[in-house]
């Protein structure tokens, strides 16, 4: 897709967005002309990096200030940005690199979770329930059941230790408060408080029966 498409002139300025859906091995965008790029992110090597769009904005053309986040695999590559419509104006003399016209743009928040799981090596057993509830929110359906069962299981496990196996749901509650939050706000997140809520209920009884 060329740059034309993705950053001439919405007016307000606000260049289209790709779908992000995330696997625990590999990543999916939904292009704003509807087209899947799928990588894999087993074994690819992540980058971050500032860099700048250059945008054009009524009859003007401006250098936005962007974050971007490439991952390489031997024979490929994919680069997301930040919105560029939320960057600073990146003057002339600020010595960035350009992010390529065929970056997909995803949201900041969906950029932070992206960012913090594969510069972090892609593992559930570091995140904490609030990085949890935010990847939730970038994961495919399937996943998103798997990290809801991580956070009810993480969630449990801070229960447990601070009061015993047999004290009531309302410290369940705070502890995965992070991920109900997010369910208000995503439905991915929403599917992840469901499988969360039916694991901390199935755990629970195993071990009043244990």
């Amino acid at each position: 897709m060329g740059r034309t498409a993705l950053y001439r002139d919405p007016v307000p300025f606000r260049p289209a967005r790709a779908e992000l859906q995330l696997e625990p091995d590999y990543l999916a965008l939904r292009m704003p002309d509807a087209r899947w790029v799928r990588f894999s992110l087993d074994g690819c090597t992540p980058h971050a990096a500032d860099g700048f769009v250059a945008a054009r904005i009524d009859t003007r053309w401006e250098r936005r200030f962007v974050r971007m986040l490439t991952l390489e695999q031997p024979y490929a590559h994919v680069v997301v940005i930040t919105p560029p419509d939320h960057g600073a104006v990146a003057p002339n003399v600020v010595r960035v690199p350009e992010a390529p016209a065929e970056a997909a743009i995803i949201d900041t928040d969906e950029f932070d979770a992206l960012s913090d799981w594969v510069l972090g090596g892609g593992r559930l057993a570091a995140c904490a329930i609030v990085d949890l509830a935010r990847l939730a929110a970038i994961a495919s359906p399937q996943f998103a059941a798997v990290i809801g069962e991580v956070a009810a299981q993480r969630a449990l496990e801070l229960v447990w230790s601070a009061r015993g196996p047999l004290r009531g749901g309302s410290d369940l509650e705070s502890a995965l408060r992070p991920l109900a939050d997010a369910a208000k706000h995503s439905q991915r997140a929403a599917e992840a408080l469901v499988a969360a809520l039916a694991h901390a209920a199935g755990a629970t009884r195993r071990r009043r029966r244990g």
